[in-house]
């Protein structure tokens, strides 16, 4: 049977350390704790399950005292856990066949994460599969008969563990904040760069948009830049204009998203501009348009009950009683089957 260590990395976490232990150290071969400069009693609880406590400068990366973490590790696998993650029963015991059962050849285990859509950040969808469990020590065969070249991709298992996300707060302002300086720095990857728009869409502020809006803005004039990345910043630039009350740039860089094929976020935008206006039937044409017409960037919501209800809204204002009624539950209907989705 394999050997697993649990790599995790912490800072004040004394509401959720031992609930996440409790639940998978029995599983565990090994347990190394990452403290990043904690105030409260994190180090002590961490403690009555394992002496491998250590101290990690804070640098404001995750991926550095991640790294730091997995060093430590002697297992044959490295589960990597979060505090707020929590392993009930079934999946306890669906965790322990795995581990009983692994075989070798497989390197990345990925496991579903769920109750993604708490606080309804970036996600439109309530779980996902996440890599999870990694062979520490990687070997590389050579493959094929002819031409024969070494295996570089990873072998991964899909498991049917599923990982509760039971977040205790929205850390959507903290991210932001690291976003927005790496941003500053030059360190946003396509991955980074497409998590940075989402996460300042769903749950940024005016002082998020006012910190960001230089380098959405940048992005938009950049020539060598892919076009689902220009289309992300087109959008953010919209509704930033929108939050910080700019009306010439709002009209600018909606003339340009538009022009670019538009998306249903932005549609959104200039329907809820003129419902401001309280011109109802021009604000229904872009709320049709989001509803029906054009895809979604971010949420899917932009382009199905948001609108439709939105929709009904203007026209009860216009005193169509009847399509109003239509929309609303057209609106319902499209609620419900996108919870039956996620």
């Amino acid at each position: 049977m394999i050997t697993i260590s649990l790599c995790m990395i912490v800072k004040n976490e004394e509401r959720n350390l031992g609930r996440c232990l409790s639940c998978v150290a029995d599983l565990m071969d090994e347990i190394i704790i990452v403290d990043t400069g904690s105030g409260d009693r994190t180090k002590e609880i961490a403690s009555e399950y394992t002496d491998k406590v250590y101290d990690f400068q804070w640098t404001g990366d995750f991926a550095a005292a991640r790294n730091f973490a997995f060093s430590k590790a002697s297992g044959d696998y490295i589960y990597s856990a979060d505090a707020d993650e929590i392993l009930d029963e079934t999946n306890r015991e669906r965790f322990r066949v795995l581990k009983e059962n692994m075989y070798p050849e497989i390197e990345i285990v990925q496991m579903y994460y769920t109750n993604q859509l708490k606080f309804r950040t970036i996600y439109n969808y309530d779980k996902e599969y996440r890599p999870k469990l990694f062979k520490r020590v990687r070997s590389f065969t050579w493959i094929d008969p002819v031409h024969e070249t070494v295996r570089t991709k990873p072998v991964v298992f899909d498991s049917d563990i599923e990982i509760i996300h039971e977040q205790e707060e929205n850390h959507a302002k903290r991210d932001l904040e690291a976003l927005c300086r790496a941003g500053r720095e030059g360190g946003l990857s396509e991955r980074l760069f497409d998590m940075y728009a989402r996460e300042l869409y769903f749950a940024g502020d005016k002082e998020d948009f006012a910190n960001g809006e230089a380098f959405f803005e940048a992005a938009c004039k950049d020539d060598n830049i892919g076009s689902d990345q220009l289309k992300e910043a087109l959008s953010i630039m919209v509704k930033a204009a929108r939050v910080l009350g700019d009306d010439r740039k709002f009209m600018k860089y909606t003339v340009k998203a538009v022009a670019f094929g538009g998306a249903s976020e932005i549609c959104l935008e200039l329907g809820d501009y003129y419902m401001e206006q309280e011109d109802y039937e021009e604000a229904a044409v872009w709320y049709y348009n989001a509803a029906y017409e054009t895809e979604s960037i971010f949420d899917t919501h932009s382009r199905g009950d948001i609108p439709l209800k939105k929709m009904a809204e203007c026209c009860r204002n216009l005193g169509h009683q009847e399509e109003a009624e239509y929309y609303e539950k057209s609106a319902e209907e499209w609620r419900i089957q996108s919870e039956r989705n996620c």
